[in-house]
């Protein structure tokens, strides 16, 4: 065998008893498991290299079900943010918005739309966008570097705000019978090139305004292909149990397997409520439903400074939003509905700017800003906030990112305890004080939420960061410590494992994570990243036979 793990504590990924055993790996997958004391006359198994592991324990590698990594798999051969947390695959094209299908101009705009997650905004070369369709993005992905590959693996939803935006546009309107068509082509083709289902940012353009119809007909092809729908829903603040419900009632009507994204309650209107979710889901289980969630072990959440604003101010794309901004009386109107009424954008709650921290500036000029809330700058300058993030948001170009100090310890808590449970960072990679679940979610999990406050075990914990996600994805070879599956594994310290990442220090690396595979091969060494490049992209079950 290439590699025989010696003496380990298997933590196997079923949420069941853990076990001492040697697990030998052979051409990129698990070939033998023998428990402790069960080898014929005391025999071991014996490799090229054999690795004490005594101390440690062995897992699944951690599926990020929520990831905002689709540039900086291409452009960042390390990637250490997620290769040193063990996580050896990623879920991108999250929340409606990515940069697959499109064309020359809906590139254009859905680079400076999200140009706060991911970077890579116009007139930023980093990336050569030399794709079009997911499956060249997909392509691109297992190309890599040099064709050697990237850091993890990575699998793709089709997003749907970027679908509507190439088809439909900015416009806040029904889609007109033959451009749902158009929809319905793009989404299949999709996910026939190997997309693993379909994402929606519903608080965010152009995809929030899709109504209900358009989503489920659009639902309706993801399910054909086998895939699921992973939605950032309509309102996680004062409307947030009637957009959960809505979500459930849409997938049911449409037979599509649902996801739901960054699962949380968030803001003072919903503290205390995560029980009304929950129970609105077990219902939901118990008449049939295919449900699933993940979350993040976080009360603070992250987006852009634009996604705030009411939807109407979103309406025609980035420049009409620049230029709503720079009018007077419109700048007024967006305040307004900010402060006194509550904008859809944040969720239907009057915007509390002690709460909005500044995580990320595009222009150099501005990075005195990063790491205060928007009340604290405008204090600074002797002005009110509104008139501070006005400024922000137009002179950076729309480009601010966010942390909004709005969550319940007590909902996170309980959330994470169901058992459709995932995990996921929904880690923003850009800005200068990004938040610290980007670098830190999945020792966070382990360390803080099993091993210190017992929230769980940490066999259910691993379960739920490995063989939930992977079947959640139709993986039937991941997910699992177990003969025959591929070898993405894990070697971590129950003791001493934990996230490094803090407020403060957001880039910090974890401990107590000193190895991992992918395909047998070790990406993170010793606790050091290695130059190994095994990511590849893992298409869906509706792959097109032949799809590369």
């Amino acid at each position: 065998m290439d590699l025989v793990i010696r003496d380990v504590r298997v933590i196997d990924g079923t949420g069941g008893p853990s076990y001492r055993a040697d697990v030998g790996v052979e051409d990129g997958r698990i070939a033998e498991i023998r428990r402790e004391g069960t080898a014929a006359g005391g025999r071991r198994p014996t490799g090229t290299r054999v690795l004490d592991a005594a101390g440690l324990a062995l897992s699944p590698g951690f599926v990020d079900m929520h990831a905002h990594s689709d540039l900086a798999l291409l452009r960042d051969p390390d990637h250490s943010a997620k290769a040193a947390q063990g996580v050896t695959l990623e879920v991108i094209g999250q929340d409606g918005l990515s940069y697959a299908p499109v064309d020359d101009t809906t590139l254009g705009q859905v680079r400076q739309a999200i140009a706060g997650w991911n970077g890579s905004g116009p007139g930023d070369d980093s990336v050569d966008f030399d794709w079009r369709t997911v499956g060249e993005y997909l392509d691109r992905l297992d190309h890599g570097f040099d064709g050697r590959g990237i850091a993890v693996n990575a699998a793709y939803l089709v997003p749907q705000g970027t679908v509507r935006m190439h088809v439909v546009g900015w416009d806040d309107r029904p889609a007109t019978a033959a451009e749902l068509e158009r929809m319905r082509h793009l989404v299949a083709r999709s996910m026939e090139e190997g997309a693993v289902g379909m994402s929606s940012g519903l608080t965010y353009t152009p995809g929030m305004y899709a109504d209900d119809a358009e989503l489920t007909e659009l639902c309706r092809v993801v399910a054909r292909h086998g895939g699921y729908y992973c939605p950032h829903h309509r309102s996680y603040g004062a409307g947030a149990l009637q957009a959960y419900e809505e979500m459930v009632t849409l997938t049911r009507r449409a037979g599509c397997a649902l996801h739901l994204a960054h699962a949380t309650m968030n803001f003072g209107v919903n503290e205390g409520r995560a029980p009304e979710l929950l129970a609105l889901l077990d219902r939901a289980l118990a008449a049939g439903a295919d449900i699933s969630l993940d979350t993040y072990p976080y009360t603070p959440g992250c987006t852009t400074l634009v996604a705030m604003l009411p939807s109407w101010a979103s309406e025609g794309g980035p420049e009409a939003v620049l230029g709503r901004l720079r009018d007077e009386g419109t700048a007024e109107r967006i305040r307004y509905h900010l402060e006194e009424v509550g904008a859809d954008g944040c969720h239907g709650v009057p915007i509390e700017w002690d709460t909005i921290e500044i995580s990320g500036v595009t222009a150099p000029h501005l990075t005195d800003h990063v790491g205060r809330t928007v009340a604290d700058s405008a204090a600074r300058a002797g002005e009110a906030p509104w008139t501070t993030a006005r400024r922000l948001l137009i002179e950076d170009g729309l480009g601010p990112t966010i942390l909004q100090h709005v969550g319940h310890e007590e909902n996170v808590r309980l959330i994470m305890r169901h058992r459709v449970h995932t995990g996921g960072s929904d880690g923003i990679l850009q800005g200068a004080k990004p938040h610290p679940r980007a670098y830190g979610t999945f020792p966070h999990y382990l360390g803080r939420y099993a091993r210190d406050l017992g929230v769980l075990t940490l066999e259910e914990c691993v379960a739920h960061l490995t063989s939930r996600p992977a079947a959640r994805l139709g993986l039937r070879d991941r997910g699992l410590v177990r003969e025959g599956h591929r070898a993405d594994l894990v070697l971590f310290d129950p003791a001493t494992v934990a996230s490094g990442a803090t407020f403060d220090a957001p880039r910090t690396p974890p401990v107590g994570i000193p190895y991992v595979l992918i395909d047998g091969r070790f990406v993170i060494e010793d606790g050091r990243r290695t130059d190994v490049l095994a990511g590849r992209s893992v298409r869906g079950p509706g792959t097109r036979s032949g799809a590369r």
